[in-house]
C-alpha cells in the first residue's frame, strides 16, 4: 500500500463468513478512542466503525500511517490475521463533524 491509502475493513472473511463477534468494529474502533471534556468515548476520526453495505466495517484513514505507523500497522495486520477483506485504494475519508 502507498503512504496515503485508506481502507475499510470488512467484517467479512475472504471464504465469506461473517465475522464475530458482532461488535468487532466497536471494539476495533475503541484502541484508538478517547474520551472528551463530557466524559464520552469518542472515536477517532483516523479509524472508524461503520457499516459498508449490510456488513460492520472500520474506516481508516491513510493519513494515520504517517501519524501513528504502528496504530495502521496494527489495523492492518488484525484485518490480515483474521483474513478479513480490505477494501483498498478508497477516497480519503471525510472528517466526521463533532458534536
Amino acid at each position: 500500500m502507498s503512504e496515503l491509502h485508506s481502507f475499510i475493513i470488512l467484517g467479512v472473511t475472504t471464504q465469506g463468513k461473517k465475522f464475530r463477534p458482532g461488535d468487532w468494529a466497536d471494539r476495533l474502533s475503541g484502541i484508538l478512542s478517547a474520551f472528551g471534556a463530557t466524559k464520552k468515548m469518542r472515536y477517532s476520526s483516523y479509524a472508524s466503525p461503520g457499516n459498508y453495505g449490510d456488513e460492520k466495517a472500520v474506516y481508516v484513514d491513510g493519513a494515520l500511517r504517517q501519524l501513528d505507523p504502528e496504530a495502521y500497522a496494527f489495523l492492518l495486520n488484525f484485518a490480515q490475521d483474521n483474513d478479513l477483506q480490505i477494501i483498498d485504494s478508497v477516497c480519503p475519508i471525510p472528517p466526521r463533524p463533532q458534536a
